[in-house]
Parts: structure tokens; sequence; C-alpha cells
């Protein structure tokens, strides 16, 4: 399965959203990824097992599951998370990348792909339809964070 969105992080038609740098918002997509229990609710636990200058090894929690999954930096620019297939998770990847088309005008585009068996999983319509509205509800929430996350008093700039 395969499935893109974007979610949109500065409105200059908006007076009530507090617009975000692109320095603040890279800085809680990297949160996102160094300390995943601020932004993932049914996470019991995580381990980094490896730190590189531009990549993170980690082990996720959730009960008896253990996802592992490779997270690599392009500073600035993009997040991304290779998920391992496992016995009760097929392989995947998240890409979270921000896009700004016009200077302040930043934007969010979250690229998931799941795979079996060594190709995209084509998983019926009722499962695709509910994993992408996961997907998506999921992602709101991770941009909920990093602007509750900016706007404590002592957040870094």
């Amino acid at each position: 399965m395969r499935f893109s969105h974007l979610i949109q992080i500065n409105d200059p038609f908006n007076p009530l959203i507090d617009p975000l740098s692109r320095e603040q918002l890279w800085r809680g997509l990297v949160l996102r990824a160094e300390n995943p229990s601020l932004f993932v609710l049914a996470l019991d636990g995580y381990e980094i097992l490896e730190r590189g200058p531009d990549t993170l090894a980690r082990v996720l929690h959730f009960g008896s599951l253990r996802l592992r999954d490779r997270v690599s930096f392009a500073p600035m620019d993009q997040v991304r998370y290779e998920i391992e297939a496992s016995q009760d998770s097929p392989a995947g990847t998240l890409v979270m990348s921000i896009e700004e088309p016009e200077p302040g005008q930043l934007f969010v585009r979250f690229d998931y792909e799941t795979m079996q068996g060594g190709a995209t999983a084509s998983p019926d319509d009722l499962y695709s339809s509910l994993a992408k509205k996961a997907y998506v509800e999921a992602d709101i929430d991770t941009i909920r964070t990093i602007r509750r996350l900016a706007a404590e008093p002592d957040a870094p700039g």
C-alpha cells in the first residue's frame, strides 16, 4: 500500500495558528524519532540500539510486539523511517519531508509504503481506508505535539 498526504504547518490567513519556523519544525520531527514516547500513544517503550551522525536504529515496544526500524535524517529536510519485516508486521517506510513552496509557507508531506513478501502490499479496501485514516490522525497528532512543545516556555527558539 502506498499513501501520501500533506499537512499545512503555517497558514498566513489564520491568525489563530502560531507559525513555526523551519528549525522548530525540524527539531520536532527529530524529537519524534529520538523520543517516540512523546508522540506515539500505544508505545510501551523503546530502545535506541545505535546512533550515527544522521541515523538511529531502534526497537519499539507495543505490548509483546517489537518493531525494529532505522531512521535516517537529511538535516532540515527529511526524516525517513525504514521498518524491518517481522513475523507480526510487514516491512514499510515512512518519509516525512518538509516542503516550503514560498518562504515561511511550511508543509510536511507524509509518504507511507507498506511492503509484503518483497512487493508493495495490496490490502483490501476496508483495511486500506482504515489504515490511511489512522496514519492521518497520527500525523495530525505529531504536528499538534510539535506545536505544543515549541510553545513551552523553555523550548529553544
